[in-house]
Parts: structure tokens; sequence; C-alpha cells
């Protein structure tokens, strides 16, 4: 059974890569797929943001190849992988999703994080590059997008406004970040991912400046380094 398990990761990893060959790939969603349409929302980051996903793919991939090929009994590779497996296969599915309905698309988002941050959870802590890294940049992108994602719905359905529900999910998706990086001080890859995403935000707001979003961003990323140094030298013998 471990070792189907293996194999059913690497089957849903490469499915999800290549989910976006054939649906047209994924940049966020059109700005008509909501009531009100959506055109340049604050909580989205810049479009170069998303090139992220390239690396999340090929280190997902190369991860559950390692894992099968030298790795299939081992307990701590074995642990994440039904949490990892829901999250990838919901990926797979998700893009077609997205196109038709951001509503089931930020549902489905979630059930993918929240799979994702229980595999990282999980997670042993040997093979920090081949387990735990392509696992920690998964979810920490995830943890940005499903907030984004998010935001777009609750703004794009008049529940609130675009500002506000930017600030709301920025900072939903910190409060996310920080307690997972207590838990796990031994994946700044994760803090790296959730930075890549405010960052991209941040790029987002310049023009013109959004002093709301730009201040919560950088203090965002200054508050994630803080919570990573304390919980790794918390860690430490």
């Amino acid at each position: 059974m471990t070792r189907m398990k293996a194999i059913l990761i690497l089957t849903a990893a490469l499915a999800f890569a290549l989910s976006p060959l054939l649906n047209d790939g994924f940049n966020g969603f059109a700005p008509n797929q909501f009531p009100i349409p959506q055109d340049d929302p604050p909580a989205q980051p810049a479009g170069y943001a998303f090139a992220i996903w390239g690396v999340i793919y090929v280190w997902l991939i190369a991860g559950a190849g390692f894992g099968l090929l030298q790795r299939a009994e081992a307990q701590g590779w074995d642990q994440s992988r039904w949490p990892l497996l829901v999250s990838l296969t919901v990926g797979a599915a998700w893009i077609p999703v997205a196109q038709m309905s951001p509503v089931w698309a930020t549902v489905l988002i979630w059930v993918m994080l929240i799979s994702a941050l229980i595999a990282l959870l999980l997670a042993g802590r040997e093979d920090r590059i081949w387990l735990r890294t392509p696992i920690a940049l998964y979810a920490g992108w995830l943890t940005a997008a499903s907030c984004v994602a998010l935001a777009l719905v609750l703004a794009g359905h008049g529940i609130l406004s675009g500002q506000v529900a930017a600030l709301l999910s920025i900072g939903l998706a910190l409060v996310l970040a920080m307690a997972v990086l207590i838990r796990r001080a031994d994946t700044p890859e994760y803090a790296l991912a959730v930075v890549w995403a405010l960052t991209g935000i941040i790029v987002a707001n310049i023009t013109p400046p959004n002093i709301a979003v730009l201040s919560l961003c950088g203090a965002g990323i200054a508050a994630l380094t803080l919570t990573l140094r304390r919980a790794r030298d918390h860690a430490a013998p």
C-alpha cells in the first residue's frame, strides 16, 4: 500500500503539472467572471508572480519521483501522502472549474490548501530538498492564492469593497502563514513562497500607490521573517 501511494502521488503530480497545458493555463480570474467586474483588483499579485507555478510543478514531480524510487516505504514520507494526494488530485481539475466558476474554484482551492498544509505538517524531517521543500513551496503559494481568490469573490459579489477584501485576505494569509511557521520552522521555503506572493501584490499596487495594501504587505513580510527566525531559534537545541 505504501508503494501504491507513492505511485499515486507521482501520477497526481504529473496530472497537476500537465493541467495548464490542457486548459490554456491560468493567470487569475477574468474581470467579467464576476457580477461586479474585478478590473485590476488590489488583492491580486502582478502577473509575473504566477511563474512560481513552474518551479512548484517541477519540484513536486521531482520529489514524487524520488519518493517512489528511494523512499517508497519511509514513514516520514508515507504519512504525508494521503493529504498531498487529495490536494494534487483536486488541483489537477482546478483550472477548468476556475474558468467556469470563481466561487467553486475558491471552494476547491481552499480544499487544496487545507490538505496541502496537513501534508506539510505531517511530513518527516528527513530529505528536506525532496520531501519538505516542494510541499512547502506549494502550500505557501496556496496560502496566498486561496486568500486572493476569497477576496475576489467577496468583492466581485459586492459583499465587501475591493480594498477591504484585499486587506482582510492579506491579513488572513499572514495569520495562516505565521501559524504554520511556528509549527514548521524547518520549512523556510513555505515563508519564501508567501513572501513571493506578497511581493507580487506590492508590485501590482505601486502604480498608483495603494498605501494601505503596500504597508500591510511590507509589514507582513517583516512579520513572517521575524516569526520564522524566532521559531527556528526556539526549535534549535
